[in-house]
């Protein structure tokens, strides 16, 4: 995907991504209206990840709600402006991946299929194994 005819859709892609994580911490933040969102608070967001995490404390579940949180800040802004790409797009994955198997085991095989959980975590995985990245921060500085 790093020839001249596969740059936009590789950029397509880590768009795609980092937007789709920012919309779950936007919706974390409660910036999306009450129709449009699943949590609408960090309160029912921690509720969430405890009833993913239920094997886990609860001291240990609200720390992952946060790093969960963290993680989907920092590696869709480090998609968008394309810096350390491959790390993010492993990052990415792996945390999807995550999500996904939580959300089976908690929820059923149905959950992460309707959010495409599991396509993000393939999506991301197929972007880090890219050799190079098109329109980024790691292009301008190869060497």
């Amino acid at each position: 995907m790093t020839d001249t005819k596969n740059q936009f859709p590789q950029l397509f892609l880590r768009l795609a991504l980092a937007v789709t994580m920012f919309s779950a911490v936007a919706d974390r933040f409660g910036w999306w209206n009450a129709e449009n969102s699943s949590w609408g608070n960090m309160k029912s967001f921690e509720e969430y990840t405890r009833s993913l995490t239920f094997f886990l404390p609860e001291t240990l579940s609200t720390f992952s709600a946060y790093a969960a949180t963290f993680l989907e800040i920092l590696f869709p802004l480090m998609l968008i402006v394309g810096f350390k790409t491959k790390i993010a797009a492993y990052g990415s994955s792996i945390l999807l991946l995550i999500f996904a198997v939580s959300m089976t085991v908690a929820l059923g095989s149905k959950a992460p299929l309707n959010y495409s959980v599991w396509v993000g975590s393939a999506a991301a995985l197929l972007l880090a194994v890219q050799q190079q990245y098109s329109f980024s921060i790691d292009q301008l500085t190869k060497k």
